[in-house]
C-alpha cells in the first residue's frame, strides 16, 4: 500500500449502504482513557491507559429513497448499531468496524438550499477495530461461493479475530458467511460462523484461537444473489 486519497471509499450502516449519501466522515477516532499517577518524586506526568472507545461522524445528503440515507438514519433506534468503514473496494483495503450507538440525526438547510444531516456514532463497550475488507466492498454471491484468500504471513497467530458483516439483500433462500483459515491456501477450516440470514442485517462476531497463514470468506446454503460485505481484524498481543 502507498499513500492514498480518500476517493472510492465505502461506508455501511446495519445493512445499509450509505456511500453515495455520505459526503464527508467528519472523524473516526480510538480514544483511549488515562489516570494520572503521578508520583511526587518526578518532575513530569506520569500516566496509564484505561479504556478504549471508538466513534465515527459523519455528514450525510438528505435522502428520503428506500434503502436510502432517510430510512436508515431517521429512526434513532436506542439498541446497538454495526458500521463499517473502508478505505476502497478492493480486496484486501484497510477498513474499520464498530458496534455502538447512533446518538443523533441533526439537519440543516445549507444558505445555497441544500438539505444535510450530521450524525454521530459512538462505540458502545468494543472499541474501534481496525482491519481488512475480505469482500471487494460490496460483492454479489448469486450462489455459494469462496471469495480469494488473503496471504497475511507465514506466521499464524494465536490472538483470534473479530468479523463484521454487513447483508443488503437476499433475494431469495438462506445464506450463511463464514470465516476460514488455511496452512496452505488449499485446505480451509471453519473459524468464525455468522448467523444464518434471509435477509437485510448486520453482525460483528470475535472469536479466539488461532489463525493461520491464509483467510477467506465463503458463503454457504441455497440462496440466490447474497450482497454483503466482510470486514475482518486478525487479534494482536493487546487481545491475550
Amino acid at each position: 500500500m502507498a499513500k492514498q486519497t480518500g476517493l472510492g471509499n465505502q461506508f455501511y450502516l446495519g445493512g445499509f449502504d450509505l456511500s453515495g449519501d455520505v459526503g464527508a466522515i467528519g472523524g473516526i477516532s480510538s480514544p483511549r482513557g488515562m489516570v494520572d499517577v503521578t508520583g511526587i518524586n518526578v518532575s513530569a506526568n506520569d500516566r496509564l491507559l484505561t479504556h478504549s472507545d471508538g466513534q465515527i461522524e459523519f455528514n450525510s445528503f438528505f435522502n428520503d429513497a428506500a434503502l436510502a440515507e432517510h430510512a436508515a438514519l431517521s429512526g434513532l433506534p436506542t439498541t446497538d448499531r454495526i458500521a463499517t468503514y473502508t478505505t476502497g473496494s478492493t480486496l484486501g483495503d484497510p477498513a474499520c468496524g464498530l458496534v455502538g450507538k447512533q446518538i443523533n440525526y441533526d439537519g440543516s438547510r445549507t444558505a445555497d438550499g441544500g438539505l444535510n444531516f450530521s450524525v454521530s456514532f459512538q462505540g458502545n463497550g468494543i472499541p474501534l477495530e481496525w482491519g481488512n475488507s475480505y469482500t471487494a466492498g460490496k460483492v454479489t454471491h448469486s450462489s455459494a461461493t469462496n471469495v480469494t484468500s488473503i496471504d497475511l504471513g507465514a506466521t499464524s497467530t494465536t490472538a483470534g479475530a473479530q468479523a463484521y458483516l454487513q447483508v443488503f439483500s437476499l433475494s431469495s433462500g438462506n445464506a450463511v458467511v463464514k470465516v476460514q483459515d488455511s496452512a496452505d491456501n488449499s485446505s480451509f477450516a471453519d473459524q468464525i460462523t455468522f448467523t444464518s440470514t434471509t435477509g437485510q442485517t448486520a453482525e460483528r462476531i470475535a472469536d479466539t484461537g488461532t489463525y493461520r497463514r491464509y483467510i477467506r470468506v465463503a458463503s454457504t446454503g441455497t440462496f440466490s444473489n447474497l450482497v454483503f460485505s466482510v470486514i475482518v481484524r486478525r487479534g494482536n498481543a493487546s487481545d491475550i
